[in-house]
């Protein structure tokens, strides 16, 4: 049998299959390709890319042998023993200055330091750790953080297993903080504190707290509260045993009792009910009552019974400015809430102004922990009492200051001020406006709302003068600059213990500074307090800082 045979076709191939069509090349397709000759890459361009590609990996293989062979052993340990980290770099802490230029807090070699002056720490504050940062705890390093910190930079370190550096490099340099210029002035600071300090050991008071303020700009000439803590143990947190007994202190030596002890004002009120009085038409001041030491009214408990309402002694026929220098509680009942002829301003009215004159809201000082205080109301006996009706006999104690009634230091000095300049409202301020840091209300000095005419600030102003010449503060007497003032006693629950007050302002002609000053939790029997230290502060300045008595 035969086997197949395959059969080969040789195709005919004829040239208008291998030579375009010249008539049909417009009908041709560019995006498919088609029509294109195509034409095979040049030997020179393949033998040129294998030249340029085997130097580029002969140069590879030869680093690649250097580090392995030249260097493999220290690079190896280098990787093994060596770490990158970032590291902070902490920015220069702003100082701290008063308004002379003595420098308060400044920093050391591993610690924030202060001047060693008792009387500074509620002002200042000190610093703390957080996060590995240095940041203000209390005072004006709390306030004032964030210009006082200034800006923290940033750099890499390499460094060895054994913890070597081996090399480092800034990335963020570190921008240091401002300076600050407080308003206080640390001599009259420091001799306040002694002052408190002094009279609550030697008569028995639980702490204290004086401010002077400038009455046409706000600024804060001193700011104390006693006792207070000691900056750099805050700030080194030890020793432990020292941090322990503030704690455990009684006297509350981290409460600034300037902008944060509340209490009841007392007497110290009165010229403000006075004011208000004035402004309402309630009295003329020369009608005169008659203080026998005390006024009786219905008890609304018991009908057939009299409430008494005492005067601390009797004063006889007294006009407005003599009661304010005696200080007559029965003057001020009658004009508060109403007795026999007078209506008396009622506790709507009294509220309203008391408001106005600052007493109630917060000053906005640049120190946390401010109060508000508190100005009593029918509705707040409503909602705080079990007693819930307001009955006259409240609104008696607080046309004298008592009862609920509770103010702060800083507030009375403030209010003192509205006194003296006849009605405008300073705003509190610590820091001098240097260096560019914010004043915060540095120099703001408003009109209060209310149209009070001049006069009836003198009228005010007068009563307070007498007290210092012939009434209760006769102990501010024979001073080398004329002192209005008003003196409180508040209180306290049965009245064994009580508040000592002193408000005042000078120079009487031409008023620059008012002070506040109160002396905590005393003995009712005890004589000598806010006063005293008035004059204590004033004496001394007399010798050591006369330019703060002239006008």
């Amino acid at each position: 049998m035969f086997a197949n045979k395959k059969k080969k076709f040789i195709a005919n191939i004829s040239p208008d299959e291998i030579f375009l069509d010249a008539q049909n090349i417009p009908n041709f397709d560019s995006c498919q390709l088609e029509g294109r000759i195509e034409k095979p890459i040049g030997q020179k361009i393949f033998f040129a890319a294998g030249i340029f590609f085997s130097l580029l990996f002969a140069l590879l293989f030869l680093r690649a042998g250097q580090l392995q062979i030249a260097r493999g052993e220290d690079l190896a340990l280098r990787a093994d023993d060596n770490h990158l980290q970032r590291v902070m770099l902490p920015a220069e802490r702003g100082l701290i200055y008063d308004r002379n230029g003595e420098v308060l807090a400044w920093n050391g070699t591993d610690s924030r330091n202060y001047l060693r002056l008792e009387g500074l720490a509620h002002v200042v504050g000190y610093t703390g750790l957080l996060y590995e940062e240095i940041v203000g705890k209390a005072g004006v390093e709390k306030s004032y953080d964030e210009a006082l910190a200034g800006e923290a930079g940033i750099k890499l370190v390499e460094t060895s297993s054994k913890n070597e550096i081996i090399s480092e490099s800034a990335q963020i340099k570190p921008k240091s903080g401002e300076s600050v210029y407080l308003t206080i002035d640390a001599g009259v600071q420091n001799k306040l504190y002694e002052i408190l300090k002094n009279l609550s050991a030697e008569r028995g008071f639980q702490g204290g707290a004086a401010v002077v303020l400038d009455v046409n700009n706000g600024e804060v000439l001193s700011l104390v509260s006693y006792p207070e803590y000691n900056s750099h143990v805050l700030t080194d947190g030890e020793p432990k045993e020292k941090i322990d007994e503030y704690f455990a202190d009684s006297g509350k030596p981290f409460v600034n009792r300037a902008v944060s002890g509340l209490y009841a004002p007392g007497s110290v009120i009165k010229p403000f009910v006075a004011l208000a009085a004035l402004n309402e038409k309630i009295i003329d001041p020369f009608k005169e009552i008659f203080s026998s030491g005390s006024i009786s009214i219905p008890n609304p408990y018991f009908p057939d019974l009299k409430s008494v309402f005492y005067d601390w002694k009797a004063h006889g026929w007294v006009d407005m400015r003599h009661a304010l220098a005696v200080s007559s509680n029965v003057y001020f009942y009658t004009i508060g809430g109403g007795y026999e002829d007078v209506n008396g301003l009622g506790i709507g009215k009294i509220g309203e102004y008391m408001r106005l004159f600052g007493l109630g809201e917060q000053t906005n000082i640049q120190l946390a922990g401010e109060k508000r205080g508190l100005v009593p109301s029918p509705q707040y006996k409503k909602d705080n009492s079990e007693d819930p009706v307001w009955r006259i006999g409240d609104t008696y104690n607080i046309s004298v200051g008592q009862g609920d009634f509770q103010v702060t230091p800083l507030q009375m000095a403030v209010a003192t001020a509205l006194l003296a300049n006849n009605g405008y409202r300073v705003s509190p301020v610590l820091v001098l406006n240097k260096a560019g840091l914010p004043a915060g209300q540095a120099g703001k000095k408003e009109r209060i709302e209310k149209e009070i005419p001049v006069d009836y600030f003198q009228i005010v102003r007068e009563g307070m003068r007498r007290a210092v010449e012939d009434g209760t503060a006769q102990g501010l007497r024979g001073l080398p600059v004329k002192v209005a003032a008003k003196t409180g006693t508040a209180e306290l629950g049965s009245g064994i213990f009580v508040n000592s007050w002193l408000i005042a302002f000078w120079p009487y002609e031409n008023p620059r500074f008012s002070i506040s000053i109160v002396l905590e939790r005393g003995r009712a029997s005890n004589l000598i307090g806010g006063v005293y230290a008035g004059r204590e502060l004033l004496d001394w300045m007399s010798i050591h800082k006369p330019n703060y008595l002239t006008p």
